[in-house]
Order: structure tokens, then C-alpha cells, then sequence
């Protein structure tokens, strides 16, 4: 089974953040923590390992525009290809190099620092090979929220991420949907800000 996020996070490629910066800005800031990922289907095994977060840089909001343009008339294949020539930090999991994060936003929600990124996710030979459905779900997707105040926070990851572009039936109104191949997101938890006393 899989699950379905109707998330405002999806801002994130549409451009509706207006509270955040309309130019990328320069950010060096690094976050680690503990990653908690569920199991599904046949591989049910949880598993806790952990990650790192560097920022370098966020996406503007014309860009956001460009993107969300691309995903309406090309779908998420062009999306990706869109976003393949950002590097604007990078996210890695135990001991891996990490995979470059392609879009990047920061704002504040209820007193929290908010920070949403994508990036191209992991796959494996055996998705390549055996050609499953896992492969249609190429991006990997970071919420956190983080207390200014002490550098500390909480968020999710979805590990495989569908991302496409949805007219609203009722309203008419187009959204964009974020579909995880997995049942559950994985938590990052204990996060914190490097430096930060």
C-alpha cells in the first residue's frame, strides 16, 4: 500500500511560499540526526541509521515558477531532468558520499524554522534491472522543523517520492501531488544544528 501526501510542502516546486525570499540565497548550514526508516510490503524491517544535512544554497522563487512550469507541460521525468543541474547542498545517509540536494526552501511556520528539500534519491541495480514500479518514484523528499532558539528539531523523509502536476475537480484549481511508495515516512529524529550551543 502506498500513501498518498496532499502536503502544502509541496510548495516546494510550485512557488507558493511567498513568506520566503523571492532570490536564492546563500546558506551554509549543517543538520545531523538519527534516521528511522519503516519497512512494507515483504521487507518489514525497520531500520535506524544516521544522516547528515548540508545546505548551501535555496531555490528562488522564479525558479520555482520555471519548475512548476516544466512539471505541468513535461511531467516529473522533465522535472527531474529540470533540477539535475542544481547542487545546492548535500544529503547522506550512515557513511555515503550523499546525493545532491536540487531545490532547497527555507521559512517560518508557527515559531519554527521550516526546511524542505529534494533531491534525485538512491537506486539500486536490482530496481533498475527488474524494472519495478519503484523506479517512477525518482525523488526523495526532506521536511524538517527546527527551534531557532536551540538549533533542535524533528521532520520526515520520503525515501521514494512521485511528484506530479493535478487539476482540482471541484475547484478547478491545479495542485501538485506527492505520492510515497512506501507506506510510512522514514523520521529524522534528534536533529540538530552543527555549532549550535
Amino acid at each position: 500500500m502506498r500513501a498518498t501526501g496532499k502536503f502544502a510542502i509541496i510548495g516546494l516546486v510550485i512557488g507558493l511560499m511567498l513568506s520566503a525570499s523571492a532570490f536564492a540565497q546563500a546558506v551554509n548550514e549543517t543538520y545531523t540526526g538519527t534516521l528511522v526508516s519503516f519497512g512494507s510490503g515483504f521487507n518489514t524491517r525497520t531500520r535506524t541509521t544516521t544522516f547528515r544535512l548540508d545546505i548551501r544554497g535555496t531555490t528562488s522563487d522564479d525558479e520555482l515558477n520555471s519548475l512548476t512550469a516544466t512539471l505541468q507541460e513535461g511531467g516529473q521525468d522533465d522535472l527531474l531532468k529540470a533540477l539535475s543541474k542544481n547542487d545546492l547542498g548535500r544529503f547522506a545517509v550512515g557513511a555515503s558520499v550523499g546525493r545532491p540536494l536540487t531545490a532547497v526552501r527555507i521559512d517560518n511556520v508557527d515559531g519554527k524554522k521550516r526546511i524542505r528539500a529534494v533531491f534525485e534519491r538512491w537506486l539500486n541495480f536490482t530496481e533498475l534491472r527488474g524494472g519495478y514500479r519503484s523506479v517512477d518514484y525518482p525523488f526523495g523528499y526532506i521536511e524538517l522543523f527546527i527551534d531557532p532558539a536551540t538549533g533542535k528539531g524533528e521532520g520526515t523523509l520520503i525515501e521514494a517520492a512521485q511528484i506530479r502536476w493535478k487539476k482540482d475537480k471541484n475547484t478547478g484549481e491545479g495542485t501538485i501531488e506527492i505520492e510515497n511508495f512506501a507506506t510510512y515516512p522514514a523520521k529524522l529524529m534528534g536533529v540538530s544544528l552543527s555549532g549550535k550551543r
